[in-house]
């Protein structure tokens, strides 16, 4: 329980702040999945655009600081040697 009008203020933005980072792993976990779907199908532009999507929403969680940016860096390793894999086989 808050004890002071600061700490009060600080707990709804602390709040605020905990959704809106939630926000961005469920919507990098959701493009991940997508991601994979995409090399599945094996449709070569579907990849194309799941990737930019995916780089794009991670890149933006790290730079609002919603996930660290070696994890940032490690979910676009991740998925580069996806679609590179999927380039391979194809």
């Amino acid at each position: 329980m808050a004890n002071s009008k600061q700490q009060a203020k600080r707990v709804r933005t602390a709040a605020r702040q905990r959704l809106e980072n939630l926000r961005y792993k469920t919507q990098i976990k959701t493009l991940q999945r997508r991601l994979r779907e995409a090399v599945d199908s094996g449709d070569g532009d579907q990849i194309a655009a799941a990737h930019v999507r995916l780089v794009t929403v991670v890149d933006r969680a790290a730079a609002r600081r919603a996930i660290h940016r070696n994890a940032a860096s490690r979910r676009k390793a991740q998925a580069a040697r996806v679609v590179n894999e999927a380039r391979v086989s194809a």
